[in-house]
């Protein structure tokens, strides 16, 4: 639809005289736009309740975070051949309808797999959403609220974070509030109850979502591209005045014949290698951008935080008030970056931000790095816990966790049994997992729970994922070997806030440069001819990337600690901003075919 835009200026100059419409396009938008927000933001809040309650091992719990990422990758894949087949409004729809059915699949699991395939459903429901809403926006509004739209889509996509904030504080005071009247039994149910209800409230906003699309047009152009054209001129009345309805209508005729006329007028296009400089560059410049924009680790800074502030320093509370904050920082820095981008530019704000990202991760990891650096591994004494059935329960309180302390000799004073924090590595043959970390002085949390179904595959397939060169009969039948049980001390709430101002600091680095920067970025350095294909093979490396990430982050944490991750983030923003610094071209104000010229080495 590129060449409409010189016909557009008149048609948009014509006064819209339906506005009530085009407000209800923008809300149903903004809608998609929350519930966007809310696939990547909800478990943030939920993840410390889920736990601390579902016997779910380390791995488990990555995989369960991940398992949003796995599902918009499969439906990234696929959504722009489902619009163009069954329509934007029905894609809308059943997007929406995704979302709803993936809350009581959640809300009423008991055990990993119902879990998993709820959350699978919520990321196949983003990333529907994610490509079919702007797109249908594109194609609906008129010249005049085109960019409004799409700007409300990314706005109510960070206030979508935020209110999974706000709904994860709301519970925070409720646990807070039962814990001091309650034993840790009445404790424990109610924080099982606690993120349960936390996607219980996000169900509402679905439900309205679906209800709006029923009620929109279909995609005028969409409707043209099937040839019909009376049922695209009737959509596009409800938002246009008459006069303007015509006059887009031929536009869109004619495109579409300039489009056909274009593509049957020589084989030239045919006979251009891809393998010329201006495709090949600008190619591999897209897929490292988009893989070293989610290597900054933002989808798991945001999908851990809570935790990740938990164990910092903070309390419960003040660690759901810390990711609140959070959230409030990307949605009012996106729309700073909103505002700076045409007028900066894109290579300006994507140094700005890498640079500023670099800073904040290192200083999130030196400050990790004081504390973990005490850490004792108790591996001997916890082994020598184990059951003879190869299953481990372990209460940590501060009780077990001076006894541990003392059967490794330990008479320093860095650790305090009462303020302790413990994370085990264990494996059945080849396979090895992972605990998260509990706290001795919190009085709701489960036991540890080590047995052989928590990391022993079920079947051949599961173990070709988990590792293809396993041995996975053997390991039916092989001991529980602890490899590491990692004693460390849980900081004071001042270490905690230090680490909050430095995931503060990222948040904002991130929303201002990359967070704003990346798409528009891309969408420019790519090449008419290898725009689309180019740009979706670059999206499914940016999500394999993400799922990864959240995949292994918290085993990787419970082995190494979190000043290993965040060095790790650290070091793939270094290459992002040597990307940005030194190969990245300004696009601001260039066309098109001044930046394939760049690309193609005649410079710019």
């Amino acid at each position: 639809m590129a060449h409409i835009v010189s016909h557009s200026a008149p048609s948009s100059a014509v006064p819209d005289i339906k506005p009530s419409y085009n407000r209800f396009l923008l809300l149903v938008a903004g809608l998609g736009g929350l519930l966007y927000g809310v696939d990547v933001g909800i478990i943030g809040g939920a993840l410390p309740y889920l736990e601390a309650t579902s016997h779910l091992n380390a791995g488990q719990l990555s995989v369960i975070v991940a398992a949003v990422l796995l599902g918009s990758v499969f439906s990234t894949l696929f959504a722009g051949l489902l619009a163009d087949w069954m329509g934007r409004k029905p894609l809308m729809v059943l997007s929406g309808i995704t979302f709803v059915l993936s809350i009581p699949v959640i809300a009423l699991a008991h055990g990993y797999g119902p879990l998993f395939f709820g959350r699978l459903l919520q990321g196949i429901s983003g990333g529907l959403i994610g490509v079919v809403v702007p797109l249908y926006l594109a194609e609906c509004l008129s010249a005049a609220h085109r960019g409004k739209g799409t700007g409300i889509f990314q706005w109510l996509l960070t206030l979508g974070i935020v209110a999974a904030a706000i709904i994860g504080i709301y519970y925070s005071y409720r646990v807070e509030a039962v814990g001091r009247i309650s034993d840790a039994a009445t404790l424990f149910a109610f924080k099982d109850q606690a993120w349960r209800r936390i996607f219980w409230v996000s169900l509402p906003p679905g439900l309205l979502f679906v209800l709006g699309s029923l009620f929109v047009s279909e995609s005028p152009r969409w409707l043209l591209a099937r040839g019909k054209k009376d049922l695209a001129h009737a959509a596009l009345l409800r938002s246009r005045s008459t006069e303007q309805a015509d006059l887009e209508l031929r536009e869109m005729e004619e495109a579409a014949l300039a489009a056909t006329s274009s593509g049957n007028s020589s084989g030239k296009a045919v006979k251009d290698t891809l393998l010329r400089r201006k495709y090949v560059i600008p190619f591999i410049l897209a897929c490292i951008i988009l893989f070293c924009n989610t290597a900054t680790g933002i989808n798991s800074i945001i999908g851990y935080n809570t935790s990740i502030l938990l164990q910092s320093g903070l309390s419960d509370i003040r660690a759901h008030w810390g990711y609140v904050i959070f959230t409030v920082i990307n949605f009012l820095m996106t729309l700073v970056g909103m505002t700076l981008v045409d007028r900066k530019g894109r290579k300006f704000l994507l140094t700005l931000g890498t640079s500023g990202i670099i800073v904040s991760l290192i200083t999130v990891a030196l400050l990790f790095r004081t504390t973990e650096k005490f850490n004792i591994d108790s591996s001997g004494a916890v082994q020598s816990l184990v059951a003879p059935d190869q299953t481990l329960t372990l209460p940590f309180d501060g009780a077990q966790a001076q006894r541990l302390l003392a059967a490794q000799g330990y008479s320093g004073s860095e650790i305090d049994s009462s303020r302790a924090s413990l994370a085990v590595i264990y494996s059945f043959g080849d396979f090895t997992c992972a605990t998260s970390y509990v706290r001795s002085d919190d009085r709701g949390a489960a036991p540890i729970q080590i047995n052989r179904e928590g990391c022993v595959p079920a079947n051949k397939v599961e173990a070709i994922f988990k590792n293809p060169f396993a041995n996975l009969e053997a390991a039916r039948t092989a001991p529980l070997k602890i490899e590491r049980a990692l004693i460390g001390s849980v900081p004071n709430s001042t270490h905690g806030w230090l680490v909050a101002l430095g995931l503060y600091s990222f948040m904002a680095f991130f929303a201002i440069g990359p967070g704003v920067c990346v798409w528009l970025a891309l969408s420019e350095l790519m090449p008419t001819r290898i725009r689309s294909n180019g740009m979706s093979i670059a999206l499914v490396i940016n999500q394999i990337v993400s799922t990864t990430l959240a995949g292994i982050f918290l085993p990787v944490v419970s082995k190494y600690g979190y000043s290993t991750m965040f060095f790790l983030f650290a070091s793939f923003t270094v290459i992002y901003l040597i990307t940005a610094v030194f190969f990245l071209p300004e696009t601001k104000g260039k066309t098109l075919e001044e930046i394939e010229l760049h690309f193609e080495g005649a410079g710019v």
